[in-house]
């Protein structure tokens, strides 16, 4: 593990002293995957995940950068803009010789898939309001048990994603927090905690921008952020020292790994 700068270490000691840390109030009851933990996923959400060439791409890349069986990994998105769980037909998704059936290696050779379940996770995303809009909560709660049984009859399981609040409304953070946990334990599925990732990064650095200007979605850091958690809630494996930096900064990417690994370990009560 490389050694934090003195900007990072100072950053994460005031933060510390300050008592930052936002979190569900429900504690998560599924808090690993392992010990066989998934290699190929499919990602089912909105353009949270689409943003920057995708974040699935992104955690396949960090995968592979830690793993000497590289082809291993293959994680793909189906995503619809704003969409909800509900714009989805989850059953249709996991249809044997649909999507999953074929991919491509590093030499751009097609490499076809064994036939049946293509995936060994779905990780599910709602729109980044609708688990706790007043008109939208009920369906977030509905789909998420609806798609997490689809899933399970596929013979994968279930992951849910918490998104994060956006630039201008930080308090969305504890409400998508505890709606997502209560939801992973309702229908035993792992949560990523990436809202509360988020929270921790612009307490920590307030001047780095998570965010693309239209305080929403996540800028090329905040991409890099969520799939460092991601790589952390799904392999049970340290962001730290990962050597996928997307092109960011190493100083940046240090404070991003550490603190996305110190989120899932918070969260997770480890």
């Amino acid at each position: 593990m490389k050694r934090l700068s003195a900007r990072v270490m100072l950053a994460m000691c005031l933060a510390v002293a300050a008592g930052f840390n936002a979190q569900a109030q429900t504690k998560p009851k599924v808090t690993t995957l392992g010990p066989n933990f998934p290699k190929a996923t499919l990602f089912v959400g909105n353009s949270f995940f689409y943003y920057n060439n995708g974040m699935p791409g992104r955690l396949s890349l960090m995968e592979r950068a830690i793993d000497t069986d590289k082809m291993a990994y293959r994680n793909t998105m189906v995503t619809i803009g704003g969409s909800g769980l509900d714009w989805h037909d989850m059953d249709n998704l996991l249809r044997p010789g649909g999507l999953g059936a074929y991919s491509f290696d590093d030499d751009n050779n097609v490499v076809f898939n064994k036939p049946g379940k293509q995936y060994d996770t779905v990780v599910m995303m709602d729109c980044s309001q609708c688990p706790i809009h007043p008109q939208l909560k009920d369906a977030f709660t509905t789909f998420a048990k609806k798609d997490s049984e689809i899933v399970r009859a596929h013979g994968m399981r279930p992951v849910l994603f918490m998104s994060w609040a956006y630039l201008d409304k930080p308090e969305m953070t504890d409400g998508l927090a505890e709606a997502y946990t209560i939801a992973g334990n309702a229908n035993d599925a792992l949560v990523i905690p990436a809202g509360l990732a988020f929270a921790r990064v612009r307490k920590l650095q307030p001047e780095l921008n998570l965010y693309a200007p239209d305080r929403r979605h996540p800028s090329p850091a905040g991409t890099y952020l969520a799939a460092c958690v991601t790589l952390a809630a799904l392999t049970g494996r340290s962001p730290v020292g990962n050597s996928y930096t997307m092109g960011i900064d190493p100083e940046t990417v240090q404070l991003l790994q550490t603190a996305a690994w110190d989120t899932v370990q918070e969260y997770y009560g480890r």
